[in-house]
């Protein structure tokens, strides 16, 4: 969680972090802070609340250095308030840092610490690095963090400047992202690409257990006291992407990409004459991947959610028995792993700490890991022994949407991909590819029907709770469109299972208890026909997703959003649409935060 942004060069800092840290805002929002070095000085500035409450009283403030450390926090350890924002410093004031990550052994750290004369100024677990640095700092600062982080257990993302050696600079990481822009004698540190792409597309990637070390003309990284050798990587998205085009919100941007983000996610991978899907990415392990005969598919949140959609794929086409866990709990069960076994990870950053902490202990067992990302050079992406990027482009909405589709759209090839080496034919291959290629028209012809979705939600919009039904391919996405709204609008909504619904929900269903019925015209259609008319049967109201010319439905339903018909496999790539337009133009109307709801961070690189 959290965001980092960092500068050293020849330019003066304050707009370039300030810009910076605004769009880093999604990983954490509940308070700010910056430090800058000018002629061996240092300056503190620190908030609570949103940048945009204070930035004027920031502004004015006139702040100048050519070395800088921010950060937007999204509290761990210790309440919100200015005390515990960062940067943090030493005793003397001489030391500042700022840190994304845990330390879990901070209590004992602390209390030693104060024994031997430390002060104290905050109640967070961060704060311990810096008076570390300040017990060993004798010689270079390089050094000094060397050896703190040899006490320290835990995660960091880390970036710490001093007045005492004021033209440096000193980054390390451990499971957490922190990545290094190259510039024109200038350097720049974030925790993602979105912060620094309106200043340079050349970035370092650090790996875990590296110490890199900025002046303004050099950097050297090292690795367990050995220097290590760095490639200069290009971002592949650009500022435009990152800004909002036009739109009131990131999150209606990302949801309007959807058509695009199943495109390109597609681009150059589908082989429609011969049925089959081509993915570069899975080339050094297509032997390995003959062999398997199960899967497990591991993800947080939303990306579970697409692993849930996954296992009816890989399980009905390409006959290939599949498990699916939460990235969080996965390590708490005795999952039944052989060396005939392959572990697939979905992460939209790729540094999500759960899932990466199961990716590490497959990894440790021998079996084959894969990875569904989107971030290029990410922990995920660098640790699999093959994986695929969804090619979805930065998401900055804290609710994810557009990735989601990335990531659906990545486990159809997959599933093509590996039926194909199995028992799937020619003719089913090709059925599916041919109906892959048409999905972002039918996603952009939803989305052309947003203004009748948005009348639906303003129908609702008094409503303090909801059911979301599904069976099949689409009981996941009742979880999902359960999920968006709750994180947006902060009214409580549940997915369920249509078959369950008699097995506990319906005892709370009554006309104030509205449900959202996923209901295409599928092998399961007759079944949630039947969970709606025991909903009605309760005078609920229910919103149902029917397929385009099913006039039936309008018998049983208050309202319908129709959708097109495709493949059974391939429907929840267009099904979840209206229910991502539903939590957004419900959550608008309430005038709720959407880009930024409360309590929540984009990218979870904390256990």
């Amino acid at each position: 969680m959290c965001g980092i942004v960092g500068y050293i060069g020849s330019k003066d800092s304050s707009s370039i972090v300030l810009s910076g840290l605004k769009r880093l805002e999604y990983r954490g929002y509940d308070s700010y802070g910056f430090c800058f070095i000018d002629k061996g000085k240092a300056s503190i500035f620190k908030r609570v609340g949103k940048i945009d409450n204070t930035e004027k009283e920031f502004l004015e403030n006139n702040f100048k250095g050519n070395v800088c450390l921010a950060h937007d926090r999204w509290a761990t350890t210790g309440l919100v308030t200015e005390e515990n924002a960062h940067p943090h410093s030493d005793c003397k004031n001489e030391v500042f840092i700022v840190h994304n990550g845990i330390v879990e052994n901070y209590k004992e750290l602390k209390e030693k610490l104060i024994k031997e004369g430390h002060n104290f100024k905050s109640e967070t677990d961060t704060e311990v690095i810096a008076h570390l640095i300040e017990k060993y700092y004798i010689g270079k600062l390089e050094d000094a963090v060397k050896n703190a982080l040899k006490d320290v257990r835990g995660t960091y993302g880390l970036v710490v400047i001093s007045t005492r050696e004021p033209d440096k600079m000193v980054v390390a990481r451990m499971s957490s992202p922190l990545i290094i822009g190259v510039g024109e004698e200038e350097f720049l540190v974030a925790s993602d690409p979105s912060a620094i792409i309106n200043m340079t597309r050349q970035i370092i990637n650090l790996d875990d257990g590296e110490i890199a070390v900025l002046k303004k003309d050099s950097i050297k990284i090292y690795k367990e006291e050995k220097e290590s050798q760095k490639n200069i990587e290009t971002i592949d998205w650009d500022i435009e992407q990152a800004e909002k085009g036009g739109y009131e919100h990131f999150m209606l941007k990302e949801i309007m990409e959807e058509p695009i983000t199943i495109e390109d996610a597609m681009r150059g991978r589908l082989l429609e004459e011969e049925g089959l899907v081509k993915l570069g990415g899975l080339d050094s392990v297509e032997k390995d991947l003959r062999k398997i005969n199960n899967l497990f598919l591991i993800g947080c949140g939303t990306a579970h959610y697409a692993c849930r959609v996954g296992k009816y794929m890989l399980e009905e086409y390409a006959d290939i028995p599949t498990e699916v866990d939460v990235g969080s709990e996965f390590r708490y069960r005795k999952a039944s792993i052989k060396n005939n076994s392959a572990s697939i990870f979905i992460s939209q950053s790729g540094e999500t700490a759960d899932t990466l902490s199961c990716l590490r202990e497959n990894k440790e067992k021998g079996i084959l890991t894969l990875g569904i990302t989107n971030v290029v050079g990410s922990s995920q992406s660098r640790e699999t022994d093959a994986g695929i990027y969804t090619r979805s482009g930065p998401e900055i909405a804290v609710a994810s949407t557009k990735a989601f589709l990335g990531q659906l759209t990545i486990l159809s090839l997959i599933t093509v991909y590996l039926g194909r080496q199995r028992n799937m034919s020619v003719v089913m291959g090709k059925r599916i590819v041919s109906e892959l290629k048409k999905i972002p028209a039918l996603a952009q012809k939803i989305l052309d029907n947003k203004e009748e979705i948005k009348k639906i939600a303003e129908k609702y919009k008094d409503y303090k709770n909801f059911w979301f039904i599904g069976r099949k391919y689409n009981y996941p996405i009742a979880l999902e469109g359960a999920l968006k709204l709750k994180e947006v609008s902060y009214v409580h909504a549940e997915g369920v299972a249509g078959g369950e619904l008699k097995h506990g929900p319906l005892a709370l269903v009554d006309e104030n208890f509205p449900t959202i019925a996923i209901c295409p015209s599928d092998s399961v259609y007759e079944k949630m026909i039947s969970n709606i008319e025991e909903i009605k049967a309760r005078k609920g109201k229910v919103i149902a997703i029917a397929t385009e010319g099913n006039e039936e439905i309008k018998k049983i339903a208050d309202d319908v959003i129709y959708i097109p018909k495709t493949l059974e496999m391939l429907t929840p790539l267009i099904s979840v649409i209206p229910l991502h337009l539903f939590a957004y133009y419900f959550s608008n109307i309430l005038e709720r935060d959407i880009d930024k709801p409360k309590n929540l961070a984009k990218s979870v690189t904390v256990e």
